[in-house]
Formats: C-alpha cells, sequence, structure tokens
C-alpha cells in the first residue's frame, strides 16, 4: 500500500511541475510581448499617403483588385479597429484584418485561454493556456503582421472605460456574447460616431449586421429593451460548433474592410442568418433608426453611458451564470452526496441534464435522466411516483429523491417542478450545490468537465 502512495504521490508532483511549467510559459508570453507595447495607444499612429515595397509584396494579391487598389489599402492601413471579444468571433475577425493590413487594431478582452476555448478560438494555443486572450491574440497577428500595431486591453469594458476606448477608433466590432456589453456598445459607439459591426453566434447558426452607419439603425431601435435574462443563451449553455463564429467573424472582418476601404457596406439595414446546418444564408432588411430612439434619434433622453447590467438585469459577462432559488435545506453538497453513496443510503437521483450531455458523462451510481423540461410530463411523472412508491415499501424514512444537473442550477428549478407534480408527503427533494462541476472540483479530479 505505502509503493503505491508513493507512486501515487510521484505522479502528483510531476503533474504539478507541468502545471508550474506552463504557467512560467504563460508568464513569458505576456511579458515578452507587453514589453513591445507603449502606451500611446493609437492617437499617434502615422499617417501613410504611400505604400512601402516590402507592403505592395505583402499585399500585392489584393492591391490588383479595382475595388481596393493602392488607395484603398493605404486607407486600410490608415484605419483603426477596435475588436471587443478575443474569442470565437473576435479570432477570426482580427486575424484577417491583420492580414489584410489595418494600422492599428486594438483588442478588448478581461479573460484568460482556457482548454474549452480552444475548439472555436484560433488564434490560441494549448502553450497559451492562463495567457490573457487580448495579448495572445495580439501576439499571434503580430506574428502575422509586424506593420500592424495591435493594442491589447486585458479589461472588461464598461460605463467608465468604454468612450475613452472606443473613442480612439474608427471602427468597433462586437464580438462578445452577452446582451449588457452589446448595449453598452452601441450606445458608446452612438455618443462617440462610430459604426459597429455586430455579429453572434450560437450552435449552428449565426447572425451579422452592423449599426450607427450612413443613417442606418442602431442596437436600442430594434431592440429598445433587453429580453429577460433567463431567456438569453449563450455558448457555454447551449454550445457552438467551431467553425460558425469562424465564419461570422470572418464576414465581420469583412464589413470593416469594406467600410475602411471605401466600399458599399453589405448590411447596413440589413441582417444576415446564416444556418450551418442547413448551409443556408438569408437577409432580411431591417427597419430604419426610428425617430423614438433614445440613444441616436434626435431628441435622445440617454446621453452619457448607464449601467447596463442594472438595465439588462444580467451581468455584463459569459461567465458561468449561478442561480440560488433554494432554501440551503433544500440542497446538498457535492462532498455530501458522496457521503451519501458511501452509506449506500437508498435514494432517487434524477439527471436532468439532456441525453447528450449525459452521454458526456455521469455520476457514479444509477440515476434516471428526465431533463428539466420534460419534468412536467405525465410519463415523468408517473415514472418517479412509481419509483418512489416502490422504495416507501421498503422503509419508513421518506425517500430521498436528489436532483443534479451540470452546475446547480437546472436542479434547483427542477427541484421546484417536482414538488409542484409529485403527490407524494413521504419524500424529501433536493439538489446538489454546483451539480456536476462541483463533484469534479471536490470529490473527483479525474472527473470529467466541460
Amino acid at each position: 500500500m505505502a509503493e503505491e502512495e508513493i507512486e501515487h504521490l510521484k505522479k502528483l508532483i510531476a503533474e504539478k511541475d507541468k502545471e508550474i511549467e506552463k504557467l512560467k510559459g504563460a508568464t513569458n508570453i505576456q511579458k515578452d510581448f507587453l514589453t513591445h507595447v507603449d502606451e500611446n495607444h493609437v492617437n499617434d499612429l502615422p499617417k501613410k499617403s504611400k505604400l512601402s515595397n516590402p507592403e505592395i509584396s505583402r499585399y500585392s494579391r489584393q492591391l490588383i483588385l479595382p475595388e481596393i487598389g493602392i488607395k484603398g489599402q493605404v486607407l486600410l492601413s490608415n484605419t483603426s479597429i477596435l475588436i471587443v471579444g478575443a474569442g470565437g468571433l473576435g479570432c477570426p475577425a482580427a486575424i484577417y484584418l491583420a492580414a489584410a493590413g489595418v494600422g492599428c487594431l486594438g483588442l478588448v478582452d478581461y479573460d484568460e485561454v482556457e482548454l474549452s476555448n480552444l475548439h472555436r478560438q484560433i488564434l490560441h494555443s494549448e502553450s497559451k493556456v492562463n495567457v490573457k486572450k487580448c495579448v495572445s491574440a495580439a501576439q499571434a497577428c503580430t506574428e502575422l503582421n509586424s506593420f500592424v500595431k495591435c493594442v491589447p486591453y486585458h479589461l472588461q469594458l464598461n460605463s467608465s472605460n468604454a468612450l475613452k476606448i472606443i473613442s480612439q477608433y474608427d471602427i468597433v466590432l462586437d464580438a462578445t456574447d452577452n446582451v449588457a456589453t452589446r448595449y453598452l456598445l452601441n450606445d458608446a459607439c452612438i455618443l462617440a460616431g462610430k459604426p459597429l459591426v455586430s455579429g453572434s453566434a450560437l450552435r449552428f447558426e449565426g447572425q451579422l449586421t452592423v449599426y450607427n452607419y450612413k443613417g442606418g439603425p442602431c442596437y436600442r431601435c430594434l431592440y429598445p429593451k433587453p429580453p429577460p435574462p433567463e431567456t438569453v443563451t449563450n455558448c457555454s449553455d447551449g454550445g457552438v460548433l467551431g467553425v460558425i463564429p469562424g465564419i461570422i467573424g470572418s464576414l465581420q472582418a469583412l464589413e470593416a474592410i469594406k467600410i475602411a476601404t471605401g466600399n458599399e457596406c453589405s448590411y447596413n439595414q440589413k441582417l444576415l442568418m446564416y444556418d450551418g446546418l442547413e448551409g443556408t444564408f438569408r437577409t432580411i432588411r431591417l427597419r430604419g433608426r426610428q425617430s423614438t430612439c433614445p440613444i441616436c434619434s434626435d431628441n435622445p433622453t440617454i446621453t452619457q453611458l448607464i449601467d447596463y447590467e442594472q438595465f439588462c438585469g444580467a451581468r455584463a459577462s459569459d461567465k458561468d451564470k449561478s442561480v440560488t432559488v433554494l432554501n440551503r435545506e433544500d440542497r446538498l453538497s457535492a462532498a455530501d452526496y458522496k457521503s451519501l453513496l458511501d452509506k449506500d443510503h437508498p435514494h432517487i437521483l434524477v439527471d436532468v441534464r439532456q441525453p447528450v450531455e449525459v452521454d458526456i458523462c455521469k455520476l457514479p451510481t444509477n440515476s434516471i435522466n428526465i431533463p428539466l423540461n420534460d419534468l412536467h410530463k405525465s410519463s415523468s411523472v408517473n415514472q418517479l411516483s412509481s419509483m418512489i412508491n416502490s422504495m416507501s415499501e421498503e422503509t419508513t424514512d421518506q425517500v430521498p429523491v436528489i436532483c443534479v444537473c451540470r452546475r446547480g442550477n437546472d436542479s434547483q428549478l427542477a427541484v421546484q417542478k417536482i414538488k409542484e407534480t409529485l403527490k407524494h408527503d413521504n419524500v424529501a427533494i433536493q439538489d446538489i450545490i454546483g451539480g456536476l462541476t462541483s463533484w469534479a472540483k471536490t470529490v473527483d479530479p479525474e472527473f470529467p468537465t466541460y
């Protein structure tokens, strides 16, 4: 037994050594890049009137396009573009804008690279896990094209800093994944007089439009009120195929290039809708600028940036949302549930995730899978009732019914639903706090996370 423990400890030490080396590498990447970034970000960008021979050679394939030519390339070289979000949309947009030769590229992101980002955020790599996303993206763009000045901003854009940053740039790309930041960017671009190229991607679908350009509408013209927070799904919750934001982000770069070079913008007052499963693009005509819009009308009621998290009732973040709707006595910690399993205590475990998620991983015990949205169905209610009745015949104690999900949000709603639908007195219904994510963190480090 002692030898097994020693081998286990050696394995843990080796893993920790690898983590330390990774962190050192991440720190070095950030130091190496940031030492080459000066404090005078955008305003001192020298204006060009002609291209150097190396630039002519580099951009030759687009210089021979009549729509670009020398004139368009010089315009592009004198343009500064800000990308907010260095993720699935921001990465392809950034690399194509850098390749095309934009003069200055600002990259805003508050987050660091994680392994789960890499299937879609193509400027990052395994060696850059734990590196600031804005630095990782800026370094990749600089390595591709040293003519482009890349400026990373490791911060969360908010009402106190958005106008100061956005006012320095000519064009802004919204590559974010939350509603509060969309309203913030819209309002800041209206107040600063900048066009906003907006993209979104979820599951197999993507959308693209351009706001505040040549008299076109803004985001508030189309969406005066934010949607209820519970109706909004992001990539972390709903999933996304990596190529979808790749397509939309590339199209965002294309729209920005057309605006910068004086070509006609394709999606002003139009919405592009892409369906990756069907392989179809649809363009919908949008209504024009609204005379009642509180920000872009002739008589605006919003003249400065507001608290957008309060306005939307949601955080300006695409991070995991935490919900608390149950009392503490209706909840078990992952460690408590592990103790219950160790004691082999009879109970019913209801996994309320979708079947595709159950295929990824599940707890090491018998469970029934009833997705949250199916709990109200008579077949589900009958199944649970039958199991409770059967277990009640073997004990006089209350039958424990325990709900579990990925993060401990849906499981709380499941407890509420089951309490509403079940007609049993001899039952105790609880959920696992933090769900399977907590199980992986506190009980079983080898358990898969997604």
